[in-house]
């Protein structure tokens, strides 16, 4: 590996913390939370470049694989599982995979990310082809489990990306596509948890948003296609059609459970009252 600078363990720029009071903490917390939406403002250009391969694989029926470690695999993991039940699609259109396993979703496994091979190997599993693309989010762009992933990846023709937070990192050089925010030294020195992992949450969030609505999984504003999985879910898509038709609520509420989307409700409607 060549050679960087490791802006994602460099020290922090506040000094004894443990002598602070509650309120200069959490002020100074949210004072370097601010800068993190600049920081990824200026990675828009490497966030469109990968999201234009993400929405060219999914048209033409690829999937969308995320990979990562720590608190990089969990913020994959709430991306892909929130897909489905926000914009009703499958369940395996976005697969995330986190080094350790599902048990590494809420509690640390010793050493799964240090293994070069084995992020490759679980890819393999869900038989990852060249109709999908792959992303490799780690804030230090150096684990293991990640850049292996992702080498392999791109040597069998898979697109790649990757969200890292340092550039010139072993991830970025590795992925076709990488997206590279610098959001500096953590509050905590080392503690890619809070500035670096907002950083992630938030390309990851813009990403696949953008990508549900290029799919038309969006009608203007609303997500006509949600799952009702709860009464409030079922509430808001009642309000959709009753803006939509004029309805009043429980009859616009009878015509969604009906159907069982907002999209189909609407458009059962409108064939059978045509404007």
């Amino acid at each position: 590996m060549s050679e960087f600078e490791k802006i994602t363990e460099k020290e922090s720029h506040y000094h004894d913390l443990e002598k602070k009071s509650i309120r200069e903490l959490l002020t100074a917390i949210n004072n370097e939370d601010k800068t993190v939406p600049f920081a990824v403002e200026k990675a828009i250009p490497q966030i469109e470049a990968l999201t234009r391969v993400v929405v060219d694989r999914l048209r033409k029926g690829g999937r969308l694989f995320y990979i990562g470690a720590g608190t990089s695999g969990r913020l994959g993991v709430v991306d892909a599982s929130e897909l489905p039940p926000t914009f009703g699609v499958e369940d395996d259109l976005a697969i995330a995979l986190i080094a350790g396993g599902d048990k590494a979703i809420r509690k640390a496994v010793e050493e799964a990310e240090d293994s070069y091979d084995q992020g490759w190997e679980d890819l393999k599993k869900h038989n990852i082809s060249p109709r999908d693309v792959l992303i490799g989010i780690a804030a230090s762009g150096t684990t293991p489990y990640v850049v292996g992933a992702v080498r392999r990846a791109r040597e069998h023709g898979i697109a790649t990306g990757a969200i890292t937070m340092n550039p010139g990192s072993p991830l970025a050089l590795a992925a076709e596509y990488p997206v590279v925010v610098v959001v500096g030294p953590e509050f905590v020195t080392g503690s890619s948890r809070m500035k670096a992992g907002t950083a992630q949450k938030l390309v990851l969030n813009m990403i696949s948003t953008t990508a549900m609505i290029q799919l038309g999984r969006v009608k203007d504003n609303k997500m006509v296609d949600m799952q009702l999985t709860n009464q409030k879910l079922v509430d808001r898509g009642t309000r959709m059609i009753m803006e939509e038709t004029g309805l009043p609520y429980e009859k616009a509420r009878a015509e969604l459970l009906r159907w069982g989307s907002v999209r189909r409700a609407l458009k059962e409607y409108f064939k059978n009252h045509p404007q």
